[in-house]
């Protein structure tokens, strides 16, 4: 743990105490972390920045064999804030359970110091939260605690992994997008070196060939951003003024696409059907009409998570990827009045 960026002194006492611990150089959403609802206010401000130490429910040192001191160290960074694995504290539990968060701010060299610190303070496991789903390096089979990936698989097959399962997500939308009558699809993307756009493209590609449908154009890749979704939402309906429904590769780009539409003159969804992916709220509650998008199912991947790193204290570990199924959220953006 660390006061003021610095590492404890030896001898700190790790599991009872309950400093207000940060780094006074990071700030993040303390909304993104979804705290317990009895963490005290100071707690909540305190989370704002980059290193927490979260206290959770009572009884949830009865799921890892009856100890009463356990403590896990949750490394998510910077980029992969909004994905941090919200539902890993229902698994963990509170009270004499603790969770160690530590901003590895997407730097080998950071993550290394703080698994240092993780392992100097005898955390019992550490869970790796990456920032995209494209393989990471592993950190090694010495340790000695188990680890658990989320998000970002390990490369090393042998570590236990735990994915949103982007190939069924592309799969899924394009489904709803045929069950509501859209035959013409166009795909707006993200940065094509993601592997997350790669995986949703290969479902997207997948579902219309069983529909017997022809995706409208390529895949239009670009960036992850309201500017791109409305800059290829302006190419897409150039080239394919018949398009009937737009594919997002995320809510910013569709946020972005239904822009584009509405300065053309385009009703949503009478016209065009609109449909992106996270369920990001804030994107999705805000747009008008509010948006359909894919739920990548951030918080049973935490939970998840969290149930394999219990499991593995408990010497039960697992190995491989394991895929989180997702779901669709079903908005007015593709369903008049929905």
């Amino acid at each position: 743990m660390w006061l003021d960026g610095e590492p404890a002194r030896k001898g700190d006492a790790v599991r009872r105490e309950r400093p207000d611990v940060h780094d006074p150089d990071h700030s993040a959403d303390p909304g993104d972390l979804s705290l317990a609802d009895n963490v005290r206010p100071v707690g909540r401000r305190g989370v704002a920045h980059g290193y927490r130490r979260i206290a959770l429910r009572e009884d949830a040192h009865r799921c890892v064999a009856g100890r009463d001191d356990v403590a896990v160290g949750l490394q998510p960074n910077t980029a992969a804030k909004r994905r941090h694995p919200q539902g890993a504290e229902d698994a963990f539990g509170a009270g004499q359970m603790s969770v160690f968060l530590c901003d590895a701010r997407e730097d080998a060299i950071r993550e290394q110091y703080h698994l240092k610190a993780l392992l100097g303070r005898r955390v019992d496991g550490l869970i790796v939260v990456g920032s995209k789903t494209d393989p990471r390096p592993s950190l090694g089979r010495d340790l000695a605690v188990p680890v658990v990936y989320a998000y970002a698989p390990s490369e090393d097959p042998e570590d236990c992994s735990i994915v949103p399962d982007n190939v069924s997500a592309g799969s899924l939308a394009v489904e709803h997008l045929v069950s509501v009558g859209r035959r013409r699809i166009a795909h707006i993307s993200g940065d094509v070196h993601y592997t997350a756009a790669q995986d949703r493209a290969l479902g997207v590609a997948s579902a219309l060939a069983a529909a017997g449908l022809e995706q409208v154009g390529p895949v239009r890749y670009g960036s992850w951003t309201e500017a791109w979704g409305r800059a290829a939402t302006h190419a897409t309906l150039d080239d394919a003024p018949d398009v009937d429904a737009l594919l997002c590769g995320s809510d910013q780009i569709a946020r972005g696409a239904l822009d584009a539409l509405h300065e053309r003159g385009a009703a949503v969804p009478r016209d065009v059907a609109v449909m992106g992916f996270d369920n990001w709220e804030i994107m999705t509650s805000g747009a008008r009409p509010q948006l359909t998008s894919v739920d990548m199912s951030f918080k049973t991947l935490g939970r998840i998570a969290a149930q394999r790193l219990v499991d593995a204290i408990n010497g039960r570990p697992a190995q491989g990827i394991e895929a989180v199924p997702v779901h669709v959220v079903v908005r007015g953006s593709t369903i008049a009045g929905a």
